[in-house]
C-alpha cells in the first residue's frame, strides 16, 4: 500500500508551458494516472497545442474561475464546480480568454500514456 499528502503549492511548476502546471502524479510517482493542478491566467492556455490522444481519457474539473474548451463540436464555457470530459480520439483545447478571470483546474487523464498528437481544426 501507499499513500501521499501532497501540498500542491509545494510541487515545483513545470518549465516551458503555458500555465502554471503542477504535476500531482509526477510529485507521487504515479504510473497509471496523470494528474496535475494547472493554475491559468486570462490569455493562457493548459496544452501546448490543440490536440488528441489515442487512448487517454481527461477529465477537467474547475475548481475556480471559468475554463473554456475548444473542440470540434464547438467551445464550451466550464464554470467552477463542473467537470468537462474528452474521450480518445477527440479534439480539444483548453484556455481561459483575454476578456476571462483567473482559473484553477484539476486534470486527471488515464492511462498515462504519451500518445498526444496535435490536431489542426482548420483541416477537420
Amino acid at each position: 500500500m501507499g499513500y501521499h499528502h501532497v501540498a500542491v503549492d509545494d510541487i515545483d511548476p513545470e518549465p516551458d508551458r503555458p500555465s502554471t502546471q503542477r504535476s500531482v502524479s509526477g510529485a507521487t510517482g504515479l504510473e497509471r494516472l496523470a494528474a496535475h493542478v494547472y493554475e491559468v491566467e486570462p490569455g493562457e492556455e493548459i496544452p501546448l497545442a490543440y490536440h488528441y490522444h489515442d487512448e487517454q481519457e481527461e477529465v477537467f474539473y474547475v475548481v475556480e474561475g471559468r475554463l473554456h474548451v475548444e473542440t470540434s463540436e464547438g467551445e464550451f464555457a466550464v464554470p467552477a464546480g463542473d467537470a468537462f470530459v474528452c474521450e480518445p480520439e477527440s479534439p480539444q483545447f483548453a484556455f481561459v480568454p483575454e476578456d476571462g478571470e483567473a482559473t484553477t483546474a484539476f486534470v486527471v487523464g488515464a492511462p498515462a500514456v504519451d500518445d498526444v498528437h496535435p490536431h489542426d481544426p482548420d483541416e477537420s
